[in-house]
């Protein structure tokens, strides 16, 4: 047992890259970063051999396996394999218990002239290793926050520090109600993977302080295990205190250029811009309530003039009017009100650099 729990200590501290051979609906439900699906069977065939376990048992099913991958199938598949594994002699491959898929992965394979190792207890014994692990990092570290207004900097000053923890970029969304990207966030399994995989690699350099940004419970869709959660709810915060017209400057940045960029990025056929309205519209929609039947429609007037000036002629000045309004009756209010509640854990306020400065010492 302690063998195999070093061997997946090594695998996600090192990076190593995986075969993962379970079909692609397996994977989009939960992977491993440094986990690439080259899958045995795609859904259909995993389903037909599925329902032949149930009805005929495992023999049966093994031999319906062998008759849907035989051909060109069975070739395609073992030289995308073959391929991954001279590009990472130093992989592995798994499927999701270390059973029958991986096992016959590796001996087509072998047959191949190419040898490659297995993770026992595949994909369920890693996933159960790294939330294991997230259990015992969160009991042995010591966790400060990074808080402050929307738009100060907290998710830059936590990239910043070598003891930093950037849980929005493990779920793929940067926690607010413009958080999302032009693509879907993580998946929970995702989410919770990144992050234990974050704290292990810090565990391993002996980083028993971590700095994370002060989150509510959920981050989009992503909800923050909760022994790490109730941690950070006890944890002293940092409050970085900056100026409103750089804060504004920043959110123009982060919600204006940079996600009309992804979106570009996303649909070049036909710029985006459809898209990109739609996501600060509808980001917008989600505060209706909190923004009140009197403010709401002036707020989404002057959003959507902002559009159709930046789709006549590319400026974003008019964005300003817009975000102005939603920090002042949304955004300001809110972070004032919750840290009003945690008072008792502000451990330092200052400008980013301070905080950056006091960070830095304090690790």
């Amino acid at each position: 047992m302690q063998e195999n729990t070093d061997l997946y200590h090594r695998i996600f501290v090192k990076d190593t890259p995986l075969i993962d051979v379970r079909a692609p609906a397996e994977y989009e439900r939960g992977a491993f970063p440094n986990a690439e699906n080259l899958p045995i069977m795609d859904d259909r065939q995993r389903e037909e051999v599925g329902i032949c376990y149930k009805k005929h048992g495992k023999q049966d099913a093994i031999r319906k396996g062998h008759e849907l991958l035989h051909g060109d199938i069975r070739e395609n598949r073992i030289a995308a394999w073959v391929k991954f594994a001279s590009r990472n002699p130093d992989g592995a491959l798994y499927c999701f218990r270390g059973g029958l898929r991986s096992q016959i992965a590796r001996q087509w394979m072998h047959e191949a002239g190419m040898d490659f190792p297995l993770v026992s207890g595949g994909y369920k014994a890693l996933r159960g290793f790294l939330l294991d692990e997230l259990e015992h990092s969160v009991n042995q570290c010591r966790l400060t926050l990074v808080g402050g207004k929307t738009g100060s900097g907290k998710t830059i000053l936590v990239n910043r520090l070598e003891n930093g923890i950037d849980l929005e970029a493990a779920a793929y969304h940067r926690g607010s109600s413009f958080g999302r990207h032009a693509r879907p966030q993580n998946t929970q399994i995702n989410f919770e993977n990144i992050v234990s995989i974050d704290f292990l690699k810090l565990q391993q350099r002996h980083r028993r302080s971590i700095v994370l940004e002060d989150e509510a419970r959920t981050i989009g869709k992503a909800a923050i295990p909760k022994s790490l959660f109730e941690k950070m709810r006890q944890s002293g915060i940092v409050v970085i205190e900056e100026p409103y017209e750089a804060r504004l400057e920043r959110l123009v940045k982060e919600y204006v250029e940079d996600m009309y960029r992804e979106f570009s990025g996303m649909h070049p056929e036909r710029g985006g811009f459809d898209e990109f309205s739609a996501y600060l519209l509808d980001s917008l929609e989600r505060i209706r309530k909190r923004l009140g039947p009197a403010r709401y429609p002036g707020i989404r007037d002057a959003m959507q003039q902002a559009l159709d000036l930046h789709a006549k002629s590319g400026s974003v000045r008019k964005h300003y009017d817009w975000l102005r309004s939603v920090l002042d009756n949304y955004y300001d209010p809110m972070y004032e009100d919750q840290l009003r509640q945690r008072k008792e854990f502000i451990r330092f306020r200052g400008n980013f650099e301070a905080c950056h400065a006091y960070l830095g010492s304090a690790s």
